[in-house]
């Protein structure tokens, strides 16, 4: 079983930056994709960013420019450094894996992160 662990939400300021975690129980590379999603109150959840075991990486546009996705393999953890922080980004943030064979998508428990104006 693949457990993925989200640390380094809060309550932040306009403009302020933030960086997520996620550490995985599996070589992080092993995963077709790693992404980090959001789900804010009355809304989908929706993609922000992702990784994959290429090191290819993409982003949602509004988020472009200010959040970065990267990964430490030694670590087995993949971070999201958010930074120019809007209230709009509040939500609770989710990671998810993508094993490649069979197909399964693990999800984190998620990581509240507010943004007061």
């Amino acid at each position: 079983q693949v457990q993925l662990v989200e640390s380094g939400g809060g309550l932040v300021q306009a403009g302020g930056s933030l960086r997520l975690s996620c550490a995985a129980s599996r070589s992080i590379t092993s995963f077709k994709t790693v992404g980090w999603y959001r789900q804010a109150p009355g809304k989908q959840r929706e993609l922000v960013a992702g990784i994959s075991s290429g090191g290819d990486t993409n982003y949602v546009d509004s988020v472009k420019a200010r959040f970065t996705i990267s990964r430490d393999s030694a670590k087995n953890t993949v971070y999201l450094r958010m930074s120019s922080l809007q209230p709009e980004d509040t939500a609770v943030y989710y990671c998810s894996a993508q094993w490649p064979w069979p197909k399964i998508t693990y999800w984190g428990q998620g990581t509240q992160v507010t943004v007061s104006s």
